[in-house]
């Protein structure tokens, strides 16, 4: 789950993570309110779940509250496109008043989880202000690591490390170990699978201060933190995404023609990987799980379906946990309450395969049948290209 960056910075001020003073408006006139409270020159941020604002014209500085009005009423009911959006853009519907600074130094700092260690990670880089990725093609060795053991935790001397590689003044060293071992506690103990404060900054004062926050957060671990929970706005997600996560299904939307509706994780990688080697781009990613139900199924076939560039669809299930002639009949179900306008191909191997199959052949409705995965791919394919044809 991800959260705007006003609500990320509440969260690390929790765990004495420093940030500028700054509130959250809903219309200008709160804007214009927000900077007499804070006096002199501050800077309106726009708050939508994307990076890239900046460049984007998302964040821009005022210098009275007249300014401030303004800038927020051109911001506010707007789409803001940046390089993470895509063209379709995001509404801009609350901003961020915040008082300006006297910057020094910009810095980057971030926190994840490895996959390939099963660690948390703790990097830094005297390249703030930049996309790390970016940092990470150009100039892999201006970004510090350093591993964190979950049984220790993050400890002083790596923090220390940190700061010295990042070439702080020895006078500031102490106050960074106390800035990144907040922020690590901040990480651990929000079950977060990100935080990135990019820029971290030095001002010309000799402050430590997250000039801005990115959290994102595990979603099996938000019914242990259900004040992070409410968090969540709905409004910044795909609709799509938002009413499978209402049955418990798995859905993301990409952007190809080829609906797939599969059951784990894994399968869900491997189907889209074969429809891509047959030539075919997969629209979504859902996952149905090993032990959906046939309501389940039906909704998942339903949402798939609500998807206007979805072309044909592949059903590819592997039938352990989740027997095959549940799957069947809930897509049977689905198929006979929709006007289902794209071919759809089926293949599906496992417990209770014979069963699934004879539901399909007997359900009157215009099924695909493929014997393996690359049959699948290849038939699902082609239909796509046929009826986009």
């Amino acid at each position: 789950m991800k959260i705007h960056e006003y609500q990320a910075k509440q969260v690390l001020a929790r765990f004495a993570v420093a940030t500028p003073r700054g509130e959250v408006a809903y219309s200008p006139e709160e804007a214009h309110r927000v900077a007499e409270r804070l006096g002199g020159t501050v800077v309106v941020k726009a708050q939508i779940h994307a990076g890239g604002r900046g460049k984007a014209g998302g964040v821009k500085l005022a210098h009275d509250p007249n300014e401030v009005e303004r800038l927020a009423s051109e911001m506010l009911g707007k789409k803001l496109v940046t390089i993470q959006t895509g063209p379709e853009g995001r509404v801009v519907k609350r901003v961020l008043i915040e008082e300006g600074l006297e910057v020094a130094r910009e810095l980057y700092l971030g926190i994840v989880i490895d996959r390939t260690t099963a660690r948390p990670v703790f990097m830094a880089s005297s390249e703030g202000g930049v996309e790390i990725e970016v940092v990470a093609a150009g100039h892999p060795e201006k970004i510090l690591k350093e591993y964190v053991d979950p049984a220790v935790g993050f400890l002083a001397f790596q923090a220390r490390k940190l700061a010295f590689g990042l070439g702080l003044d020895a006078k500031l060293v102490n106050e960074a170990v106390r800035f990144f071992s907040s922020l690590y506690r901040a990480f651990e103990s929000t079950d977060a699978s990100l935080v990135e404060i990019n820029p971290f900054v030095v001002t010309r004062d000799g402050r430590l201060l997250a000039l801005d926050a990115k959290m994102n957060f595990d979603d099996n671990a938000l019914s242990r933190h259900p004040d992070i929970r409410e968090l969540r706005d709905l409004d910044e997600e795909d609709p799509l995404e938002v009413r499978a996560s209402n049955y418990s299904l798995n859905y993301i939307r990409l952007d190809g023609n080829v609906g797939c509706m599969v059951n784990g994780a894994g399968l869900a990688m491997s189907t889209m990987d074969i429809i891509q080697y047959a030539g075919g781009r997969p629209a979504n990613f859902l996952d149905v799980g090993g032990g959906a139900s046939e309501e389940q199924v039906r909704r998942g076939f339903e949402i798939i379906l609500s998807d206007a560039n979805v072309r044909a669809v592949l059903i590819n299930i592997f039938g352990g946990i989740m027997r095959c002639d549940i799957v069947a009949s809930g897509v049977v179900a689905a198929a006979k309450s929709l006007d289902i306008k794209v071919p759809v191909v089926v293949r599906l191997e496992g417990t209770n395969v014979e069963l699934g199959q004879k539901i399909l052949r007997e359900s009157g409705l215009n099924f695909t049948v493929a014997h393996g995965m690359k049959d699948a791919a290849e038939k699902v394919v082609a239909l796509a290209r046929g009826l986009s044809n």
